[in-house]
């Protein structure tokens, strides 16, 4: 994280994408400033620190989710988002809750990995074109007389791949192959992360095999490049730096954390077991150490947010020690119309640029009336009144509804300029709204 994001910026960039929720945006803003604060603190300091994580409680559609994922995103965070309904108690059939911080590590690794392969990015395209030379040079035939012309040959062929005159272009090469899949012997025994680890380990053991095949320069580039880079990255740093990625910076989304609140009747039936994965997860949440591919990993520094809408619940009705660990609670208010009206421009992947910009790639331009933008929005929120409130969410069902028909008719019935106006609006969507069953089903 940059020393650059102070919550503010923090802040301002979330204003790009989410409308409204203020309170979450600067929770979320100082939480993730704290962790830079941490890290330029004492090593014996920054053990005592630990992380306040934020419990957000709010209707569905109304930006939980996406304020979590951008904030992961700004940061260049490791980021996962789990469903706490996915999850069952340690002894029932279902998902550990342990598997979400595998998939944190998981996540972070890809990262680590994907930054140390383009620090030798350069180095390794320079050794496949000089492979992919040599595999070319066969086929000029005409040069083949002496060192001089085939100097000559080279350096004509390279300026060819270079310009990328030979992308289709068949060719041989020697690629390497995996062996026969080994994790599956071990995973119907049981963890299926340990299958993977045991594949891992017999897989670094067995000599690597090679195999010659005939492709294009094109498909030949994209296989060599892997190979390439995957030799110049060493593995054991990419795991521990993935490790303390993880460790030091990850962000775990629980989602739908009220449905695991278990009800007044506790003695049987699933309310047991959503009590059990609330006692599951609270180790996890307090920072225990939890068994990964990459090695061993400890939770105490891992950002965690939880959500849910709590409309038959309340965050009270969880175990109390659990409540403990979400001492920052923020409440997002359910979306107006107002809010709807700016969510279709404001942001900036707004709904309404990403219909412009994909109708333009078929030469089509939409061109939308302030009025017919209006009567979207009081659609979209009859339509959650009317059905399901799904908050923001409507707003897409709405607008392909509304510009189905142009989009099928592009580009061959289609062309020039579209004027969306408030009459089209009305006559795509409004007998919709105005039967309570067709709008079940279409909106």
């Amino acid at each position: 994280m940059s020393i650059d994001l102070t919550p503010r910026r923090i802040v301002e960039f979330l204003d790009r994408y989410i409308v409204g929720q203020d309170d979450a945006k600067r929770a979320v803003a100082v939480a993730l400033r704290n962790r830079w604060r941490r890290r330029q603190l004492a090593e014996e300091v920054q053990r005592e620190i630990t992380p306040k994580n934020i419990i957000m409680i709010g209707p569905t559609g109304v930006g939980k989710t996406e304020i979590a994922r951008r904030i992961a995103q700004m940061s260049g965070a490791p980021f996962v988002k789990v469903e706490a309904t996915r999850f069952t108690e340690v002894g029932y059939h279902g998902r550990d809750v342990e598997t979400m911080v595998r998939d944190l590590v998981k996540v972070a690794h890809n990262l680590v990995t994907e930054e140390m392969r383009s620090k030798v990015d350069e180095g390794a395209r320079r050794d496949v074109n000089e492979r992919l030379l040599d595999a070319l040079l066969p086929v000029q035939s005409l040069y083949s007389e002496g060192g001089e012309h085939h100097a000559r040959a080279k350096d004509k062929v390279r300026t060819q791949l270079e310009e990328g005159l030979l992308e289709d272009r068949f060719i041989e090469i020697e690629v390497q192959v995996s062996g026969q899949p080994i994790a599956n012997i071990f995973g119907a025994m049981g963890d299926p992360e340990m299958g993977v680890q045991l594949q891992d380990a017999l897989g670094r053991m067995m000599p690597k095999r090679t195999e010659r095949r005939r492709m294009a320069v094109r498909e030949a580039r994209s296989i060599l490049l892997d190979e390439a880079a995957g030799r110049m990255v060493d593995e054991e740093s990419a795991a521990s730096a993935a490790v303390t990625k993880a460790e030091e910076e990850g962000i775990i989304f629980i989602d739908e954390i009220d449905k695991v609140v278990a009800t007044e009747s506790k003695t049987h039936g699933p309310d047991v077991s959503r009590e059990g994965v609330q006692r599951d997860l609270l180790p996890i949440v307090e920072g225990t150490m939890v068994g990964t591919r990459y090695g061993p990993v400890r939770t105490d520094h891992v950002l965690f947010i939880a959500a849910g809408a709590f409309s038959h619940s309340s965050p009270s009705e969880l175990l109390p020690e659990l409540q403990g660990r979400f001492p920052i609670r923020v409440e997002l208010s359910p979306l107006s119309e107002k809010d709807f009206r700016r969510i279709l421009t404001a942001p900036q992947n707004s709904l309404v640029r990403q219909y412009s910009d994909l109708l333009e790639a078929d030469g089509v331009k939409l061109e939308f009336a302030e009025e017919a933008l209006d009567a979207v929005a009081s659609i979209a929120v009859e339509a959650n009144r009317l059905a399901q409130n799904i908050g923001a969410r409507r707003l897409h069902t709405v607008m392909e509804r509304l510009l189905e028909d142009v989009s099928f008719r592009t580009p061959e019935e289609v062309s020039g300029t579209v004027a969306v106006d408030r009459k089209m609006v009305e006559e795509r969507l409004r007998g919709v709204v105005d039967d309570p069953d067709l709008t079940k089903f279409i909106l």
